[in-house]
């Protein structure tokens, strides 16, 4: 699903994903459109060992995030049948966690 969705956006730079898009057809399909990736490699897809280590630690703060989405019940469980819903819901948890992170004492 990852080049229908990469394709139906405008043309980045760079892709950041986790392991599970470590796939030669999808690098591949980046290379191609000159798109950087910064994927790891899966313990079997060791081939790949090129240094990425500045945006796999950037890619961390969006790992984070989506770790605080998932205790949004929810989001975690998508109870929404329509994906606008779904999508509303997202932004509230994601508004609220931007904000309660804004409010915490230093």
């Amino acid at each position: 699903m990852a080049v229908p969705l990469l394709g139906a956006v405008a043309k980045p730079r760079r892709l950041l994903a986790d392991k599970a898009y470590d796939a030669d057809s999808l690098r591949i399909w980046l290379k191609q459109r000159k798109i950087r990736a910064a994927i790891p490699s899966t313990a079997s897809g060791a081939r790949h060992t090129r240094s990425i280590a500045p945006p796999i630690k950037r890619r961390n703060v969006i790992e984070r995030l989506f770790c605080k989405l998932k205790n949004w019940r929810r989001v975690a469980t998508r109870y929404d049948r329509l994906a606008r819903n779904y999508l509303s819901a997202l932004a509230l948890a994601a508004i609220t966690i931007a904000w309660t992170q804004l409010e915490s004492p230093t």
